[in-house]
């Protein structure tokens, strides 16, 4: 064949090469699979997206609320919006100027005949209140005067009517107050305080009460799962090596809590633990204790920390149970032919392949514990209450939702702190629900 011949075969072979490979329907390939590939992506999409909505509706924007709320209150600007822009300047030495005390009897008078919700001098007294105790009737008595305040000096007018107000320490105060953002809850919610002088100090010990209780909730958590773990681990490790008829018997009893409300389960341990309930009842018959000497354990630490223990204990036996259940009794049988004893086989062969279910149960016993609410309100009384319980306390009773906001992120901020160490000490990849 000519060299002639050889070119022309060639640049035809390499004009068949460069031309796109065509489907069935007439579209190149490459353009299809990319279709095609957009397509299953936008499936994928439209299939989450219900998760997605459910996520963000239920839990990132009442946690974004709630962290939002901590440090956001504006009823002083509210109530006072054109004492709130004058005071803001203000050097914060001896007492504002004249004009500002006017300002401030002229709000104060037109906040007094307010009556729409949130912008009344009752709401910024009770605002004020949080921080100087018996604040509240300052502003009221002032409020009801203020109208007859019409001409200066406006400053020697409102000391006529309380000498208080010659206290640097309330206009301080109400220049804070009156800042839309303040930090001011969280120094609340840690025991901490704002002095006379404006420096950041620790409450008076008779009113510190959320540190306390806090740490006593993590430590009552922890102990909760303590005994949680020295409960679950043998039950789970009996279902796990029993016959599997026997074993699925014995688990209906572990999973019947679950089909029973947990208000009726708290209620049957009140009715158990009370001076006169069952359990005092069988330690008196046998002789245990004598009628006079009957124990108390409820309304108390000791009633929480059963009640919690009983409720939470099924959180431990389940991932203990299906990660026992995969580890293969060949391997003990194996440990135990080749001269190690029972409890050194235990120890090195078969209590390693559970630590993934030891880290599951405890994280989740753990994170439920101290989060717990309901068992605590019923059984705890005032020494067994938790953080948890202040928290409601605030939303609902006291209508303080800064302050339950703030506490609410300090204990979300525990959990996390406590979640890195877990993953820094354990390995979050290593958990195991089976």
């Amino acid at each position: 064949m000519s060299d002639a011949a050889l070119g022309t075969n060639h640049s035809a072979n390499n004009g068949a090469a460069s031309e796109p490979l065509i489907a069935a329907d007439g579209i190149p390939l490459k353009q299809k699979l990319a279709k095609t590939t957009r397509r299953m992506k936008m499936q994928a999409f439209l299939l989450t997206v219900p998760l997605v909505l459910f996520l963000l509706v239920s839990f990132v924007l009442p946690i974004g609320q709630m962290l939002y709320r901590s440090v956001h209150n504006p009823t002083g600007s509210n109530v006072m919006p054109n004492f709130a822009v004058a005071i803001k300047n203000w050097d914060g030495q001896g007492l504002p100027s004249e004009e500002i005390f006017e300002v401030f009897v002229k709000d104060m008078a037109l906040a007094r005949k307010n009556r729409e919700v949130g912008k009344t001098i009752g709401n910024l007294a009770t605002r004020v209140n949080y921080e100087i105790p018996g604040a509240r009737s300052l502003f009221t008595k002032s409020a009801r005067r203020a109208g007859r305040i019409t001409e200066g000096p406006y400053k020697e007018a409102l000391f006529a009517i309380d000498k208080r107000w010659e206290n640097p320490h309330i206009w301080l105060t109400l220049q804070r107050v009156t800042k839309d953002f303040t930090a001011a809850f969280y120094l609340a919610a840690t025991d901490q305080k704002y002095d006379e002088a404006g420096n950041i100090v620790w409450a008076d010990e008779l009113y510190q009460i959320y540190l306390p209780i806090l740490w006593k909730t993590i430590w009552l958590s922890a102990l909760i799962t303590a005994l949680c773990f020295i409960i679950a681990y043998p039950v789970a490790y009996l279902l796990s090596t029993l016959p599997l008829r026997t074993s699925n018997l014995l688990m209906i009893l572990v999973l019947l809590p679950f089909w029973t409300s947990l208000l009726v389960r708290t209620s049957a341990w009140i009715a158990m633990l009370q001076t006169e309930g069952i359990i005092n009842n069988i330690f008196v018959y046998l002789g245990f204790i004598s009628d006079e000497n009957r124990i108390q354990m409820i309304y108390n630490m000791t009633g929480t920390v059963i009640a919690m223990v009983h409720i939470l204990l099924p959180f431990m036996i389940l991932p203990l149970y299906s990660v026992m259940k995969t580890i293969p009794p060949s391997y003990m049988r194996a440990a135990r032919s080749m001269g190690a004893s029972g409890t050194y086989s235990f120890v090195k062969v078969y209590f390693p392949q559970t630590v993934p279910g030891i880290a599951a149960g405890t994280l989740l016993v753990f994170i439920l514990a101290i989060g717990y609410y309901i068992t605590p309100a019923l059984v705890g009384g005032n020494d067994g209450l938790l953080i948890s319980n202040l928290i409601a306390d605030h939303i609902k009773k006291t209508l303080n939702w800064s302050l339950g906001a703030a506490l609410g992120t300090i204990l979300l901020t525990v959990v996390l702190i406590f979640y890195w160490l877990y993953n820094k000490l354990v390995g979050v990849d290593n958990l195991k629900f089976g």
